[in-house]
């Protein structure tokens, strides 16, 4: 048998939009030598029988059967280069299409059968692709034409506003002091890792839509681009 990461604890899978799906879970990892225990989000997709799942989260015995209960899970979508740990385990368990932004390194030895580019193939019907052109590593967001918008994104953009219950201490108290729990937030360690310039965000902005589901932090409706343009200018004065 092929050998994959736990499903690590994690919340019930809740629809946040008609067929969009949310689950938030913990994460753990060792970044710069130090152990990390926090949440990070997994979003899945609904068209028809089919489930597509973007920043994947591996679920326990009973989540997986939940999820079931939604479609076949048939597409995984990795859109950040600092996720991906639980991508093997849904690609072998379904046999599905992997998309991922180019030149991206895989998780044991996963190859990409799409890649997402700007006007190219969508995994989703109707959305389209925005892929950050100024990183040092590949991150990309999916756009959905539904609800008047809605942004999937990975790391690049967050919406921390507190601690939940999948943080550690020591991580909540570390994480505070880099102002992790910050609305609408750009990622401080992606920052870091990707280095972006300003004109990658003076594009993203004009991109329209009305909420976002990231990789980490709560659901942001209606306000969301509002919200990230502020965001925008005042940490690139776009």
């Amino acid at each position: 048998m092929k050998q994959f990461p736990p499903a690590l604890a994690h919340g019930s899978i809740e629809e946040v939009f008609p067929d969009v799906f949310f689950v938030m879970g913990a994460m753990e990892t060792v970044l710069q030598d130090i152990d990390w225990k926090f949440s990070r989000n997994m979003v899945v997709v609904r068209e028809a029988e089919r489930l597509i799942i973007i920043n994947s989260v591996r679920l326990t015995g009973d989540g997986l059967a939940e999820l079931d209960k939604l479609g076949k899970v048939t597409d995984v979508v990795r859109l950040g280069s600092l996720h991906g740990r639980d991508d093997p385990f849904y690609v072998d368990r379904y046999d599905a299409n992997y998309w991922a932004m180019p030149g991206m390194e895989h998780e044991s030895g996963l190859q990409a059968t799409h890649t997402l580019t700007p006007g190219g193939q969508s995994p989703v019907a109707g959305a389209t692709v925005f892929e950050f052109c100024t990183t040092g590593i590949k991150e990309g967001i999916l756009r959905l034409d539904r609800e008047g918008g809605i942004l999937i994104a990975c790391d690049a953009l967050q919406n921390w506003t507190q601690p939940d219950e999948f943080f550690s201490d020591a991580s909540r108290d570390m994480m505070q002091g880099m102002g992790f729990f910050t609305p609408a937030n750009l990622g401080p360690v992606w920052m870091q890792a990707a280095q972006p310039k300003a004109d990658d965000f003076a594009r993203l902005k004009e991109l329209s839509f009305r909420h976002a589901l990231c990789g980490h932090g709560e659901p942001l409706r209606d306000t969301a681009q509002q919200d990230y343009s502020a965001t925008f200018k005042r940490i690139f004065s776009v």
